[in-house]
């Protein structure tokens, strides 16, 4: 998940998002309105039903949703009764959410602890992935390659594409923490650098060919080649943050 050719034109259409990202939507809206005071502690949310109306989702989307308020300590279920604002002010504060992703050292920080656990991800994925999850990873790479090639946003298919490896390890953890880290995850156009200017963020060139060789290292079975090749792929693209990070800033904006 090491590069991104959005432009401002090429915005992910909400409509299309996958079940996760429709469960954090929905998530989000519900926390900004206990936040913000319209479902004040003690007060039931709206019912199962409702959000299901509300937002045209299935019920498990919003199950999902709730279970993501529940844990933050912003609501509880009572049974037989439904599920109440809690005082956001008593909350759990949610993790990496001072996390500066506008910022190079943010974009670093999320880096160095995606390559601590991505990498193992990828070699538990090589030996107990299932012969489904090998065409789910499969059709996630041809899809990145798809916008790639078309100059269109690799934003939603290189996560899916991570997370289809992560959801291979067979440990649910490690699907569990991209979903938590993945507002994070995409790099701006330009980023903010100490107290300079911005630096123009180069995505990476080299994106469809090291996504190819993890994907054969997992269809080959090879763990080894696979933590290789993930590593490859994520500390190159560390690399290129650090040197963003040391290089004059660029008087203009684009893509490369």
């Amino acid at each position: 998940m090491s590069s991104d050719q959005t432009s401002p034109q090429h915005g992910p259409d909400v409509a299309t998002e996958s079940a996760r990202t429709r469960v954090s939507l929905i998530a989000e809206s519900l926390r900004r309105d206990i936040e913000q005071g319209r479902f004040r502690p003690g007060d039931r949310l709206p019912s199962e039903a409702e959000l299901t109306r509300l937002h045209s989702v299935s019920r498990t989307v919003v199950r999902e949703a709730v279970a993501l308020l529940r844990s933050d300590g912003l609501v509880e279920a009572r049974k037989g009764s439904g599920v109440f604002a809690l005082d956001p002010a008593k909350a759990q504060r949610r993790p990496f959410a001072d996390l500066d992703m506008e910022r190079l050292s943010g974009v670093i920080e999320l880096f160095e602890l995606r390559s601590a656990f991505e990498i193992r991800a990828a070699g538990l994925a090589a030996v107990r992935r299932s012969a489904a999850q090998i065409d789910a990873i499969s059709a996630a790479h041809e899809a990145v390659a798809d916008c790639f090639d078309t100059g269109l946003s690799t934003r939603k298919t290189d996560f899916e594409f991570h997370y289809a490896i992560a959801e291979a390890s067979q440990n649910k953890r490690f699907p569990e923490f991209l979903s938590l880290i993945r507002p994070g995850i995409v790099p701006r156009v330009e980023l903010e650098a100490g107290d300079g200017p911005p630096r123009v963020y180069v995505p990476n060139p080299d994106l469809v060919s090291e996504h190819e060789r993890i994907v054969e290292a997992i269809i080959d079975g090879d763990p080894d080649a696979a933590e290789h090749a993930m590593k490859t792929h994520l500390e190159g693209s560390l690399q290129r943050y650090r040197q963003l990070l040391r290089s004059p800033a660029s008087p203009r904006r684009g893509e490369a």
